[in-house]
């Protein structure tokens, strides 16, 4: 057996289907089918159920899928330790960015990566701290931008900066004219990202800690408070919340780097009182081989946000 018809039988559990996943593989379907029919012969046993709409894995099958996954972690991982020998600073760099950074920073920092590190190609993975961490952990990431701590021993973290929260109010609220606003008073008209998202926990711990609160788990506390938040009404991304707040539905929590992009659409920005904010981190796996790339983006990141706040 080979590396390439693991990455067959990879590519068919993950699509169910010989024509999706050859096309994900960029080969002819025969062919595919041919070298699936070729591991199932070495191995002596059938590792696919074939029907005519779907493919399913055998019992087996998914125990050798298992092993599967895992030798290509491990082949992944030589070559990139190859790679990182012969330049670290060359080929591409899989970073994943949680949806409520990625639109803000990373506009900021890819062009001063490539007129500084030509050879460095950074491939872009947006998606939500979860899945993040778990493409970490399974050789899919090199590195994320994260805006909550991991707490994972095979997870490392670099605090890269604070970045403070702003209150994001109608032009028509009562407290649009004011300096500053204090966190409880939007705890009644707080519009929140859905369940997923590490804002809407921060948002709710910044809100909720100064409604009562205090010592309650974030899944207690959004029950404790879903009642009172406005309409219950939660989105998927910041765009909506801003969206919602500028048609007078209700104020919400964004980040700073967002105001420059999302403070024209009708609504007033303000700092708060407790000047609650989160920290973005750089995270990667421990003996990462390409750790000169990553203090290279450390690097432009710090620089590219230096002019807005005081970083860490």
């Amino acid at each position: 057996m080979n590396l390439q018809e693991l990455r067959y039988l990879v590519a068919i559990a993950e699509h169910r289907h010989f024509g999706r996943a050859a096309e994900a593989c960029n080969v002819s379907q025969p062919t595919l089918s041919s070298q699936i029919k070729k591991l199932e012969d070495e191995l002596g046993v059938t590792l696919l159920e074939r029907t005519n709409k779907r493919v399913d894995i055998t019992p087996v099958g998914s125990q050798i899928l298992t092993h599967a996954k895992r030798a290509l972690a491990e082949a992944g991982q030589m070559e990139a330790v190859a790679r990182a020998a012969r330049d670290p600073m060359v080929g591409p760099l899989k970073l994943g960015v949680i949806p409520t950074v990625a639109p803000y920073l990373m506009p900021l920092i890819l062009k001063p990566l490539r007129q500084g590190y030509p050879g460095l190609t950074i491939e872009l993975w947006e998606d939500q701290t979860r899945a993040l961490v778990e493409g970490l952990r399974n050789h899919k990431l090199d590195a994320a931008l994260l805006a909550t701590a991991t707490d994972a021993p095979e997870i490392t973290e670099i605090e890269l900066y604070d970045e403070p929260l702003l209150a994001a109010l109608p032009r028509n609220h009562r407290l649009a004219g004011a300096k500053k606003v204090d966190e409880s008073a939007l705890t009644e008209e707080l519009l929140v990202l859905a369940d997923g998202h590490c804002l809407s926990t921060q948002a709710l711990a910044a809100c909720g800690a100064k409604h009562g609160a205090h010592g309650m788990g974030v899944g207690h506390m959004r029950g404790s408070l879903q009642g009172t938040l406005q309409g219950s009404m939660q989105a998927a991304t910041l765009e909506t919340l801003v969206n919602l707040v500028a048609a007078g539905y209700g104020s919400t929590l964004i980040p700073a780097l967002a105001a420059g992009t999302l403070g024209q659409r009708g609504i007033v920005l303000l700092p708060l009182t407790g000047r609650s904010s989160r920290t973005i981190r750089l995270a990667s796996r421990p003996g990462f081989p390409r750790a000169q790339a990553l203090r290279a983006i450390e690097k432009v990141i710090r620089k590219a946000v230096s002019f807005r706040q005081n970083l860490r």
